[in-house]
């Protein structure tokens, strides 16, 4: 019979410690949180010192009383939660409903889920850290006194249904900003000029200075007047460079790098990066997936050193120690593979395509964070015709080092020059004068908004993926080719924001109260002193908005589609499942219909046109319009494009849940 009790917060996680402990021992998931604020209220007594009122979560009755009863039937019980601040302050509501001293040694941490990672966390229990506990309560607590205060304006002002949230109102903020940004952008015309030349082989040499003096062109006019001056000129090698260039490679994952590099490479959002990344964390092949700190254990650099070596050779390895940024709490290891030896050619065929991107992501980056530089020879060639400075550059690609194993998507691409002697003349093939125009700033995407909280100090790695999905389903933004945009209903909740809580919606405020967060964490405030301080202020200006704010008329989108019955023009409206067509004459006219997209590519079957749709998923496909009805073409892929292997999917069938 087992007499010791471990929980931990999933079941796969369970089934992955299972293995790795004795039969004395008995594992359970609590499932995440099993007891939380309540939805319905504020659930925060402001009147009584900001007291929580926590209450068991709805749906977790049955399991409740299941923790229970293996709590009772064993002689010890360890809380194994996540090892950051939510998952301390979940082992702390267990210590509560399971009547255990959150000051005795229940509480169990471990960074990985391999088997000396759990039998050496085991062995050495510790009591519940209410300073992490309590920095969780204060970012609960104030998340749940920001949104429950703040929406209710935004119902009542705008319309029903909309939030605000401390972080979240934030990331709005950034995107409109930016968006603002490119409205008002004016663009500004620039030349540059190129000369094709040829030696033994031909290059480009690009135009950068005139006696030595920097030019810039920014107009036809000025182009042809340089265009005359280097008409019958030589072009006379002035001076040659030779050097070497060496690149380092950059430090193993955190959690904000893992987001952006599967976000470029792999085109996965931050929700779809996390959900994979726990699966592995849970299968103990990678360790814990929420960190700021590039740390790695000397166990692991060693191990990293010893792979190197016996797969690519001594010259290939070098220790490296890489500085965390300066606010990082350093509660945790870099992300890195559990297991060096468990390679992603080893693991393809036990893991889903996704997991095994992601693993490889990982396993890379780790493995070539400990290699050696990448080495290129450089070259830089000075040209003087008629007194225009011309200057071409190359590389070439000496020693790849870390290269080896992984590429940055923006590296150096190898660009060899031809021999050349100082004083010879080249021969000019021709001059392309390029026209161009300054660009405005980039939309966000998800990665470089992660980037930019991150720099900014706003939120903590958790925090990131759910922030954005939350403004992406409350349609505030929406996503295009991975570029994120206001709507005009996230604009004008911002506006209202922005000008009424100018103190709320603000970076600095989001990045001091992260930092007073961190201060709870390390035990130098209490957590209750800084929602006083925020409070009263706060609801001052809340009761004045309400007050004082007019209602904003939200303006519905026409469409140029008339209704099949009123005649009236249908107005978009938005649903649990996206964007649909409705009568603006509701309640007296009820019709409503789907938004149709039409593509350009006929139906393959019967020629008619052939429509967008989404499935439940959110994911498209394509149907021709006469489905229902004479044609049953339906497919995951565009007509005309060939089969992808991910997408030999049998066609999307309607289900109907079985009646209970």
């Amino acid at each position: 019979m087992a007499s010791k009790l471990i929980i931990v917060e999933s079941p796969a996680k369970a089934n992955t410690i299972k293995k790795f402990l004795g039969s004395s021992w008995k594992v359970v998931a609590s499932q995440g949180h099993i007891r939380d604020l309540p939805k319905s209220k504020l659930g925060v007594n402001v009147e009584k010192d900001f007291e929580p009122e926590y209450i068991n979560i709805r749906g977790k009755a049955e399991l409740i009383r299941m923790l229970k009863k293996e709590a009772k039937s064993v002689d010890s019980v360890y809380l194994a939660t996540d090892p950051d601040r939510e998952g301390e302050a979940i082992a702390w509501h267990l210590a509560h409903i399971l009547d255990i001293d959150e000051k005795s040694k229940c509480r169990v941490t471990f960074n990985e889920i391999t088997k000396e990672a759990i039998t050496n966390a085991v062995k050495e229990p510790r009591s519940v850290d209410m300073d992490l506990t309590n920095a969780q309560q204060a970012r609960r607590v104030l998340d749940r006194i920001v949104g429950y205060k703040m929406s209710p304006v935004l119902w009542k002002k705008v319309r029903k249904g909309l939030s605000a949230g401390r972080v979240q109102s934030v990331a709005v903020k950034l995107i409109a900003d930016r968006e603002e940004e490119i409205e008002k952008f004016i663009p500004e015309e620039y030349w540059n000029l190129y000369a094709n030349l040829k030696a033994k082989k031909e290059f480009e040499a690009r135009l950068y200075a005139k006696e030595g003096n920097k030019i810039e062109i920014h107009s036809e006019e000025e182009m042809n007047k340089i265009l005359k001056d280097l008409e019958n000129a030589k072009y006379i090698i002035e001076d040659i460079k030779k050097g070497e260039k060496r690149v380092n490679p950059a430090p193993p994952f955190i959690t904000s790098t893992l987001q952006q590099e599967a976000s470029r490479k792999l085109g996965y959002t931050l929700k779809k990066t996390m959900a994979v990344a726990q699966m592995l964390y849970e299968a103990g092949l990678i360790t814990y997936m929420r960190t700021d700190s590039t740390r790695i254990s000397e166990e692991a650099r060693a191990n990293a050193k010893k792979q190197i070596v016996e797969t690519y050779g001594e010259t290939f390895y070098e220790n490296r120690y890489y500085k965390s940024k300066k606010d990082s709490q350093d509660a945790h290891e870099a992300i890195r593979p559990s297991y060096i030896d468990r390679t992603p050619e080893e693991l393809k065929s036990s893991l889903t395509p996704e997991q095994h991107k992601v693993y490889s992501l990982i396993y890379n980056r780790f493995l070539a964070s400990q290699m050696s530089q990448a080495v290129y020879d450089t070259m830089s060639v000075e040209i003087l015709a008629n007194n225009y400075n011309f200057r071409a550059t190359g590389s070439k690609l000496k020693f790849k080092g870390f290269m080896t194993l992984y590429v940055f998507e923006d590296e150096e691409k190898e660009n060899s020059l031809p021999e050349l002697e100082v004083k010879s003349e080249v021969k000019c093939e021709n001059l392309n004068p390029v026209q161009s125009f300054t660009e405005p700033p980039p939309r966000y995407t998800e990665a470089s908004l992660v980037k930019t909280l991150e720099e900014k100090g706003i939120g903590r790695p958790s925090t990131y993926a759910p922030t954005i999905t939350t403004i992406l389903e409350r349609r505030y933004i929406e996503k295009d080719k991975k570029q994120l945009f206001p709507t005009d209903l996230g604009k004008i909740v911002n506006k209202l924001l922005v000008e009424n809580f100018e103190n709320v919606v603000n970076i600095e405020f989001t990045a001091q109260m992260e930092e007073k967060l961190d201060n709870v964490e390390e035990g130098e405030v209490k957590w209750k002193e800084i929602i006083k301080e925020f409070y009263g202020p706060f609801i001052e200006v809340v009761e004045k908005v309400d007050k004082e704010l007019e209602h904003v008329k939200l303006e519905e989108e026409i469409s140029d589609v008339p209704c099949d019955k009123c005649g009236k023009m249908m107005v978009i409206k938005y649903g649990r499942f996206g964007k649909f067509l409705a009568c603006p004459g509701f309640p007296d006219c009820k019709n409503a219909k789907p938004i149709v997209v039409p593509i350009e590519e006929p139906c393959p079957k019967c020629g008619a046109q052939v429509v967008i749709k989404k499935s439940k998923r959110k994911r498209n496909f394509y149907v021709c319009e006469n489905n229902p009805g004479t044609c049953d073409y339906i497919s995951w892929n565009k007509p005309g494009e060939e089969e992808k292997k991910e997408d030999k999917e049998e066609k999307p069938k309607k289900t109907r849940k079985k009646k209970k």
